[in-house]
């Protein structure tokens, strides 16, 4: 015979949600749900189904130094790029010049 499913209520479904926001940083779902004894799909469905945003922990300050360093950096490279760019187009610019000039038959 089958095994006999196990029903879980809305509000042990909401407890767990709350719980899985509040642990997301220091566990996986796979542990939380090894932690509380249920299947990790039933986590994932009621994940999608109760999820409040509210009870979502904020980003850590180490992540946020870490994007904002990702960010100065690349700040940085787009700089470099628009130099190099500008650099070129001047090149580019002088290069038509002397070819307009040269290319002029002399007398």
């Amino acid at each position: 015979m089958g095994e006999r499913r196990q029903r879980y209520s809305e509000e042990f479904k909401r407890q767990t949600v709350k719980f899985a926001q509040e642990q997301k940083q220091k566990k996986t779902m796979r542990d939380i749900a090894q932690e509380l004894d249920i299947p990790l799909s039933c986590l994932h469905q009621w994940m999608t189904q109760y999820r409040e945003f509210d009870n979502e922990p904020l980003a850590s300050e180490e992540r946020i130094r870490k994007l904002e360093q990702q960010l100065r950096g690349q700040e940085r490279q787009l700089r470099e790029k628009d130099r190099k760019l500008a650099d070129t187009q001047e090149e580019l610019a002088i290069v038509k010049k002397a070819v307009h000039i040269f290319s002029k038959p002399r007398p």
